[in-house]
């Protein structure tokens, strides 16, 4: 355990992590969670093995600097191909391989990756032990605590005995079954029951392996509860929708004592970000769009968004458009407190 977290420049401390979530924690996203927290472990969006090997791995898998510490989620099942994988993440300067099996979509099921390996321990052993066997960086496992009529803990228990054996440097784990029959993707995001009380029994099992928790924590408040019986928490959604929230994790997970981060100074980051984008024939709202819940709930948020959509993709747009929609916030924030 100390040495995954030593690995990914965490040592001595918790990991508050935000999920890799398909089609949001792209490049641009990362980079702005990046601005409002300097040490919550990033991951991409989970990319499939064969893509890697074959495809675009400039644009599949190209990163900011900036955005370490971050995780690489791959998908796939064939040890070699996963092996391979590993060795172009960690030259790509990743500072963590992991393997999803915990995705329930079609697309997932129909190559016998995701959360079909949970019906697959000793193969997903295998898929560790390749990986492990070729690069340094931590290789990790994120997992459901079971599918359709498993039972959850002798399919999760299985899991973990598998992959720890083969060497594993930490388990993530979704509180929730998925079911592969009967439910959509969306649907298992929140359908099935959450069980946080069989994650924290199989951190009291496995006491020096990380063991971190997903799946419905919607809070930080909720998180520091979760890190008295496991290593890691990890938020998805409540992130990606309340992105403000991360302004607050350095400070209340990590116990950081430098400056808080504000919110004027992530404006101005992401206005150069957004300039240079542009400037290098991107599109606007491959930006703006993982912004839009930055003022969720507060006055103005509604013309926040407007203006990161609409206002955005208007010819000669660059990065005053945020300054100004910044300003606008404010603006309705004291207006709202005179009222």
């Amino acid at each position: 355990m100390v040495s995954y977290v030593k690995k990914i420049g965490l040592e001595g401390k918790p990991i508050f992590a935000i999920a890799p979530m398909m089609d949001w924690t792209d490049r641009h996203c990362r980079f702005f969670h990046r601005q409002m927290s300097r040490q919550a472990l990033l991951y991409t969006e989970m990319v499939v093995a064969d893509a890697i090997i074959h495809g675009d791995r400039e644009r599949l898998l190209g990163f900011n600097s900036a955005e370490h510490p971050v995780a690489l989620q791959v998908g796939g099942s064939d040890p070699a191909k996963l092996a391979l994988v590993a060795r172009i993440a960690e030259d790509f300067g990743y500072d963590e391989i992991n393997l999803n099996c915990g995705c329930p979509s079609d697309r997932v099921q129909s190559g016998a990756f995701g959360a079909c390996l949970m019906q697959e321990p000793e193969l997903v052993a295998t898929c560790v032990a390749a990986m492990k066997n070729v690069t340094k960086i931590p290789v990790t496992v994120k997992c459901r605590i079971g599918v359709d009529e498993q039972q959850p803990r002798e399919a999760l228990f299985a899991m973990v005995v598998a992959v720890a054996n083969a060497g594993a440097d930490a388990v993530w784990v979704h509180a929730r079954k998925a079911w592969l029959q009967g439910l959509s993707p969306k649907e298992n995001r929140d359908v099935p029951p959450l069980d946080y009380q069989l994650v924290y029994e199989l951190k009291r099992e496995f006491p020096n392996l990380f063991i971190g928790i997903n799946g419905g924590i919607p809070n930080l408040i909720q998180s520091a509860e979760h890190l008295n019986h496991v290593d890691g928490i990890m938020l998805g959604r409540a992130v990606y929708q309340e992105p403000a929230l991360l302004l607050h994790v350095d400070r209340q997970i990590y116990g950081s004592v430098d400056r808080a981060v504000e919110l004027d100074d992530v404006i101005e980051v992401m206005a150069g970000y957004f300039n240079n984008h542009v400037a290098g024939g991107g599109k606007a709202n491959q930006v703006t769009r993982h912004m839009l819940g930055l003022f969720n709930g507060k006055p103005g948020a509604r013309r926040w968004r407007q203006m990161l959509t609409v206002d955005a993709l208007k010819p000669g747009m660059n990065g005053q458009l945020l300054r100004e929609a910044y300003d606008m916030v404010l603006n309705a924030a004291l207006v709202a407190e005179a009222a």
